[in-house]
């Protein structure tokens, strides 16, 4: 039986050029040295708008449409992926494959694309070849040009051209893509994001003379400091006598070396005086080869490339001979509304933002990216582990993940890919590191991939994770190691250099626990690298029938199965704005560091390369009732280097806090300054805790009237219902201030990094629907306060443990409300659980809000490197985070004093009594939190959220990684907190 060729993993393509770099062929030097991709010789841009047609099978598209525009056919505009403009179906999954899993066969019903353009050719010059660009197609395509099969092609991340020269006439002519969603290829192409397709990276077409650069390889080998043995190796479209090649370097525009040699020559010449590239001063060349045939100029090949050496020696990985580690991230392309087909300004942006963010390095997880990014990349300083396009994780599920990676058989299909993106890509100076793909097992496919790997690419190490004590590659791998495991490994090196290919799970609220890694990688130099997973979130753009915004993830879409919103993991929101968990990751690695000794501040630069770039100091001063700035040059130390700052130290005092933020002048401490580059903060003094400072007016009153206890005391008024013990009433002449009773709560909303605590410990103990039993409640007078106390339990349904609370209220004739809390647990259960501390609604006008404590972002326990302790000014409706799936969020901790009010004196201040308190304040309950699936279903409650706690649990990163680390944990174990209420109207402070 003759096979399909989208089913035969033995037959990548058929008519597609021989793999080469991505190059720009232009006619003349002076668009070479402009290098515009618009300009190269015969440039046609193909994308934009294309007749298109779904079909549901292959074999329904009649063969008449590959000569004929189809009339029945809709328009669309490529690069696109055609689920996302409303055509199939979408579906994610995290490893599985959407079809049952019998390689190479993929389902018969297989969603087919027939994509059509007319496009005008007005001249076709003898002696020329003109070539069409695939960028990216997903998953297998046939092209046809005015009704002749020009070939096919797989390896949906990976470019594919064709010679349409014999095909092409003058006029119109007619272009067909046959696109199917399925493959055998897809059975290596299971790499956690959503299943869509379509031609989803730009197409375009231009013209080379019939014999040209087919291909060029240019490396630099570090002799000293800076100078560097440059190697050049070209190759021809076809062997021919007499070309020459005229090579030339430029800097700043000016030729700095140049040179004619035989066209398939190989070059090798020392350079002196030269500017090496690294990721902290990314400086570029100009390269330009002319090939000529005699006198006559054929074509000018140009490239940007940097004198960068990349070599282990001893262990360790050298960058220009220095030691250097990467601060990374991993970065899958997507985009909300057109999933992976990024624009390059998305592109653009993405990567500055990395950059903006003190990251150095990127993981291409899982697959090349537009030849573009690596442009990009090269010009802002982004090293780059470039990885191939290959992951067959769907194979866990069946208990076999390396059946194809050890099957011979697949051996071309999994060689081709590894060949095609290093050829594509190997000039690039970004690239310090080869990927071979990532979770597919291992075989002897990754070996025969290394191998060709290296042969076409001797100059960089190779990385594969699940080469696990790097048998074959140069690099020993892991992911999602805990922190006492990597340092371990630290303690014990291993002979390769080491690097974390994944952790930090940044699923939802997350990730916590960074700081801890970032010591442990700091401290050992056998970690060279980590990298976050991932960068962004892959919610899907949607409005609902009222036009609220919200972003769809797994299950969404009627697709099952499923894995719902584990692709909502990114350090940036699907917005492409970032989270508190960038602003966190970005802190830890910043490349300035302070410390204080002896009254002595030290300032280090952790850069590994450069002196410091010309850069802001901006010290503060911070009490709790006020502060003062002082803003100074920071020296441009070099690399490593460590320095006395000359500043005077105040003296110390409680409660005091010093300041260092590094970055642009006049930044800001209301909010986590863009601008900035650096934050370090020193205790300056004990921690003393604050105290309500009021004048008493009048004697305090006490009626007990209906079962109620009315307290009057220095115009505030207090009800506490004696059934159940609430307070259930707070006010001053302006009105009441709370809307909900104040009570013990062991649990908040959930967040993704605590599911599994949910799983195995919250939901089976119903520590999320706990209830409180009252068990006694008495009270008692003096003349200068009122005292009530509270005997309860709270417990679980249908289960024997739970916890004796006591609530011990003071009023005093001041008006100062003080509550003690405390617990004492009874039965067997002693597991983590989110909180202890108060819950209670408060008035939904008092929504101003200034507080004395950690800010002005979100944080949690294991989560503050992002903010410091400081006066904020703030309002409710910005505390709230709008993570895609609603969760817990908001958290503000290290709290003395937090205050809620209208803007007119009139509120609520809240006062940490024996511990600094965290504190949450939303328009959400933990209810509503918990119930909503998507933004557009959280409604407004009529009062503010308000949790006060002592104690929080940390964030973690166990959505997939890394439990909350011991430090973090909150426990069901006995309790004693004690809390400070002031209502207040006025002036009172």
């Amino acid at each position: 039986m003759k096979k399909n060729n989208w089913e035969n993993n033995a037959v990548i393509s058929r008519g597609t050029l021989a793999p080469h770099s991505y190059m720009l062929s232009f006619s003349t030097m002076d668009q070479a040295l402009l290098r515009q991709r618009e300009e190269v010789t015969d440039f046609i841009d193909l994308s934009g708008e294309w007749n298109f047609q779904l079909y549901d099978n292959p074999f329904r598209i009649d063969d008449v449409f590959l000569s004929e525009i189809d009339d029945q056919s809709t328009t669309v505009n490529i690069p696109h992926m055609w689920q996302f403009d409303g055509f199939g179906k979408l579906q994610y999954t995290d490893e599985g494959y959407p079809f049952p899993v019998d390689p190479p066969f993929v389902p018969s019903d297989n969603p087919t694309a027939l994509y059509q353009r007319e496009i005008h050719i007005s001249e076709i010059s003898e002696g020329r070849r003109y070539i069409i660009r695939f960028d990216g197609v997903e998953s297998y395509f046939e092209l046809y040009c005015n009704g002749h099969s020009i070939g096919f092609s797989k390896g949906s991340r990976l470019s594919a051209e064709f010679d349409l020269t014999d095909y092409l006439k003058v006029g119109t002519n007619l272009l067909v893509v046959k696109v199917s969603q399925f493959s055998d290829a897809t059975y290596i192409e299971d790499q956690d994001m959503w299943w869509a397709s379509g031609i989803f990276r730009p197409v375009w077409m231009y013209s080379r003379p019939a014999v040209h650069l087919r291909d060029f390889f240019i490396s630099a080998e570090m002799v000293s400091e800076n100078s560097y043995r440059l190697h050049l190796k070209c190759d021809l479209s076809q062997a021919k006598g007499g070309l020459k090649v005229r090579w030339s370097v430029f800097d700043a525009g000016e030729i700095v070396a140049s040179d004619v040699m035989d066209a398939d020559e190989n070059l090798s010449i020392p350079l002196s005086d030269v500017h090496n590239w690294n990721p902290e001063k990314p400086y570029l060349y100009l390269l330009t080869l002319e090939l000529f045939d005699g006198d006559c100029l054929q074509e000018v090949v140009s490239h940007r490339f940097g004198f960068r050496d990349i070599r282990i020696v001893d262990g360790a990985i050298l960058l220009n001979g220095r030691y250097f580690k990467m601060h990374g991230v991993n970065r899958h392309d997507f985009d909300s509304e057109k999933g992976r087909a990024v624009s390059y300004d998305l592109i653009r942006a993405d990567l500055q933002m990395i950059k903006d963010h003190n990251i150095n390095a990127v993981r291409t997880a899982h697959y090349p990216n537009d030849p573009r990014f690596y442009e990009i990349c090269d010009e802002i300083g982004l090293m780059v582990v470039a990885e191939t396009d290959l992951e067959s994780h769907g194979f866990a599920n069946v208990g076999e993940i390396e059946r194809l990676t050890n099957d011979p058989e697949w051996e071309v299909a999994y060689v081709d890919r590894i060949e095609r993106h290093v050829l594509a890509q190997r000039n690039h100076a970004c690239i310090v590191m080869w990927s071979l793909g990532n979770e597919s097992g291992f075989g002897c496919n990754i070996e025969a991939m290394y191998n060709r790997c290296k042969e076409l690419d001797p100059t960089r190490p190779v990385h594969y994770e699940e080469d696990r004590d790097a048998e074959i590659v140069d690099v020993v791998s892991t992911m999602y190691s805990r922190v006492s495991q990597m340092n371990d490994f630290g303690m014990y090196p291993h002979r390769k250099p080491r690097i974390l290919c994944e952790y930090g799970h940044s699923m939802g609220n997350g990730p916590g626990g960074l700081a801890e890694y970032q010591n442990v990688i700091n401290k050992w130099d056998h970690i060279q690298g980590h990298f976050v997973w991932e960068w962004c979130d892959h919610g899907i753009l949607a409005r609902d029938e009222s036009g609220k915004v919200f972003y769809k993830y797994g299950g969404d879409y009627g697709d099952y199965p499923n894995n719902a919103n584990f692709c909502i993991d990114g350090l940036v929101f699907p917005w492409h704005a970032p989270s508190p968990g960038l602003l966190e990751y970005k802190y830890l690695i910043a490349p300035v560091k302070f410390s204080v000794s002896e009254n002595k501040v030290y300032v280090e630069s952790k850069q590994w390369f450069e002196k410091l770039p010309e850069l802001t100091i901006c010290f503060s001063v911070i009490d709790e009732d006020g502060s003062y700035d002082v803003e100074l040059d920071c020296p441009r130390l070099k690399p490593r280097e460590k320095a006395e700052l000359q500043l005077e130290l105040p003296e110390k005092k409680p409660n005091r806090k010093l300041l260092f933020r590094v970055g642009a002048k006049n930044m800001s401490r209301q909010t986590a300054d863009t601008s900035s580059v650096a934050i370090c903060q020193f205790e300056w003094g004990p921690v003393e805790y604050l105290q309500p400072q009021v004048t008493v007016t009048e004697d305090i009153d006490v009626v007990e009237k209906d079962n109620k206890l009315n307290i009057s005391t220095n115009g505030i008024d207090y009800v506490v219902d004696l059934i159940n013990g609430e307070l259930i009433s707070m006010k001053t002449s302006r009105g009441e201030i709370i809307e909900k009773s104040p009570k013990i709560s062991f649990y908040h909303s959930l967040i993704d990094n605590h599911v599994q605590e949910f799983d195995s410990i919250w939901r089976p103990n119903f520590i999320d629907c706990l209830q409180e039993n009252t068990r006694n409640v008495q009270w008692s007078s003096s003349p200068d306060h009122v005292t009530f106390q509270v005997d309860s339990v709270i417990a679980p349904p249908s289960l024997d443990f739970g916890m004796r609370c006591k609530y011990l209220w003071r009023i005093d004739a001041d008006g100062i409300a003080t509550l003690d809390i405390s617990g004492t647990p009874y039965g067997s259960f002693d597991q983590v659980i989110p909180r202890i501390g108060i819950r209670m609604g408060i008035k939904q006008s008092l929504q101003d809000i200034v507080y004395f404590g950690h800010g002005p972002g979100e944080n949690y326990p294991d989560s503050r490197a992002a903010g410091w302790i400081d006066n904020f000014t703030t309002n409710v409706d910005d505390l709230y985070t709008p993570y895609v799936k609603p969760q817990d969020c908001g958290n503000r901790g290290e709290i003395l004093r937090y205050e809620l009010s209208d803007g007119m004196n009139y509120g609520l201040r809240i006062f940490a009594g024996d511990t600094p308190l965290n504190v949450r304040a939303l328009r959400y309950s933990d209810s509503q939190l918990d119930e909503a699936q998507h933004l557009n279903e959280l409604e407004p409650e009529d009062h503010i959220e308000v949790n006060i706690d002592p104690q929080v649990l940390g964030l973690g990163s166990n959505s997939w990684g890394s439990e909350v680390l011991d430090s973090y944990r909150v426990y069901f174990r006995s309790f004693h907190h004690h809390i400070i209420f002031q209502p207040f109207e006025g002036g009172e402070k």
